[in-house]
């Protein structure tokens, strides 16, 4: 059985039918790890823990205790702290860290226990790499090299969750966690031919999730279909008192509209999404777009209004703006939350120094990558007396009009479509030297994590180079569930999510 290229919601089925074990399945994927090691996709795997945890999980299925996701592989992205692996972050600084607790999307999806009692009993295969501190869009900035892209060695896998994606589109996991703070599941799930959402903000706590820019950051799931990403979401989901933007626990369940007509059965249409208006933003196919995202994303358009939607034309002003703004906020905050790595507690020191602010000056130029303390230093300035008022506040100010744009475009569409990226992945080196041309990729992904609102990569095609496009879908506060319904329904009349990388096996 290709374990690699089934969903997880058909090896939930299989669990519960016996058809396999989680031991079987977590030694298919272990396997496959050690033998694709190519990709650099993951940064550290402990077999023995794994498979420690797989007993467990069939102990629970025999005893009729499991959950849908009982005994399930999954791999995390390393910016979420993990007992008996390493918690890294992809940076030097915190090179061999081990953390003494789980982040709470971790403790969600693992082994019940005492503590955790909900715990949705999956496997943990291992951490996967990432841009340092989840600050990239190419997965370069890693301290621990880059993630090549399955569909092309040469190619980017994006960023920052480069490595979940790409261990998902190789077959080295059957689903990942990611993290996405300016469009860091959207992007590389574009690039690498999967689906990802990033949900509201405050849907999933933060606690234990190393953090970048603490308002833009969201933890969500990438997988190989909306309703594998359901599945995930329901379980990640949860109010955690620890984290102070935590929402109130809804218990809602994301795949719940999956199956589900648009409007009410009564109107018994034929058409699954009839009565769906989608927006189409005039700002998102403007110059710059290149036109095989574009044909891509214009046939994904006409696909929906074939399954029975309406497509509006919309305005987001503001989506230029997006980019200043992101990048005066979440390097501020990044300045203020990286200043816990001194060296004094944990993470990498300086072997020589001469005094406390040497060591302070050493361990921190010799732990950061170059991005990492671009951003730092960014951030400082903007916050400096003097530079705090025309800078900071004004961005602050800027992102609450975005957050308004998007309102006013609700008023007009149910959800919002587009592409995720102006391009597909580019070639390993091709954007480096040149960190505003990197920054400019991510200009539909950033409003969104501005206004706080939950939206999503989904396969939509190809360009002429056998390289993945993605379509994006933004919803408006808390409507995953539909989000994940349009997604669905969408897959269910393509296989563009069903194709594999020739590279992969």
């Amino acid at each position: 059985m290709s374990w690699h290229q089934t969903s997880i919601a058909l090896m939930a089925k299989a669990l519960a039918a016996k058809e396999v074990s989680s031991m079987e399945l977590t030694q298919y994927f272990l396997s496959r790890i050690e033998a694709e090691k190519r990709w650099n996709a993951y940064l550290d795997v402990n077999a023995h823990l794994s498979l420690e945890q797989a007993n467990k999980a069939d102990t629970l299925i025999a005893a009729g205790k499991g959950t849908r996701l009982t005994g399930i592989p999954v791999a995390h992205k390393d910016v979420f702290v993990t007992r008996g692996w390493k918690s890294t972050a992809a940076s030097k600084i915190l090179e061999n860290y081990q953390s003494p607790f789980d982040a709470t999307v971790v403790a969600n999806l693992g082994m019940p226990s005492e503590k955790n009692p909900h715990g949705a009993g999956m496997v943990c295969l291992g951490k996967t790499n990432m841009d340092e501190f989840a600050m990239g869009s190419s997965n370069e900035n890693s301290a621990f090299g880059p993630v090549l892209n399955p569909w092309n060695g040469q190619y980017v896998s994006g960023g920052s969750s480069g490595g979940s994606a790409a261990a998902v589109a190789a077959g080295l996991a059957p689903i990942a966690t990611g993290s996405d703070t300016g469009g860091s599941i959207r992007q590389p799930s574009a690039f690498c031919g999967i689906t990802g959402i990033k949900p509201s903000y405050g849907r999933v706590s933060r606690y234990g999730m190393i953090a970048y820019a603490s308002s833009l950051d969201q933890a969500g799931p990438m997988g190989k279909t909306a309703e594998d990403c359901a599945l995930l979401l329901t379980a990640m989901s949860s109010h955690d008192p620890r984290d102070s933007t935590s929402l109130a626990d809804s218990g809602e369940d994301y795949s719940r509209f999956l199956n589900k007509p648009w409007q009410d059965s009564s109107t018994n249409s034929a058409k699954p999404l009839e009565g769906l208006r989608v927006g189409l933003p005039k700002e998102f196919f403007a110059e710059g777009l290149a036109q095989d995202v574009a044909n891509a994303v214009n046939a994904a358009a006409k696909a929906l209004a074939d399954l029975g939607a309406t497509l509006v034309e919309v305005s987001l002003p503001k989506t230029k703006l997006s980019i200043p703004v992101y990048y005066v906020l979440a390097p501020a905050e990044a300045s203020s939350n990286l200043s816990r790595f001194d060296g004094v507690r944990y993470g990498h020191r300086a072997n020589e120094y001469k005094d406390l602010g040497d060591m302070y000056q050493k361990s921190r130029t010799e732990g950061f990558g170059a991005e990492v303390r671009r951003r730092i230093l960014i951030g400082t300035y903007v916050l400096c007396h003097g530079y705090y008022d025309a800078y900071y506040l004004q961005a602050q100010k800027i992102r609450r009009i975005i957050a308004a744009d998007f309102q006013a475009a609700f008023n007009q569409c149910d959800v919002i479509l587009g592409p995720v990226a102006p391009d597909v992945a580019w070639r390993l080196g091709e954007k480096s030297k040149d960190p505003v041309q990197m920054y400019l990729e991510d200009i539909y992904t950033l409003s969104t994590n501005l206004a706080g609102l939950p939206a999503m990569s989904v396969p939509c095609g190809f360009n002429a180079n056998d390289l993945p496009i993605g379509m994006q879908l933004i919803g408006n506060y808390f409507s995953e569930a539909r989000l994940l319904q349009v997604a669905h329904q969408y897959q269910q009349a393509s296989d563009w999510h069903l194709r594999q990388a020739s590279e992969v096996a």
